[in-house]
């Protein structure tokens, strides 16, 4: 989740947004946008979804070719 977070930060940051109007605009919670930025590893994928739709983003699942 760091990398997500990081990335989500960058992206609200682009597009000069405060963490307030960020998780407004999204439908989330603050408190749930700062520990996103955080890092914090126990968050809900859909809110991270939901968030990252807000951007033109979205969460895929692809196969590390390198497992199994």
């Amino acid at each position: 989740m760091n990398n997500i977070g990081k990335h989500i930060k960058e992206l609200r940051k682009k597009f000069h947004l405060t963490q307030v109007e960020l998780s407004e605009r999204a439908g989330v919670g603050l408190r749930f946008i700062r520990e996103l930025e955080n890092g914090k590893t126990t968050v809900q994928l859909d809110k991270v979804d939901q968030v990252l739709r807000f951007f033109g983003y979205h969460i895929d699942i692809t196969k590390d070719e390198n497992k199994l």
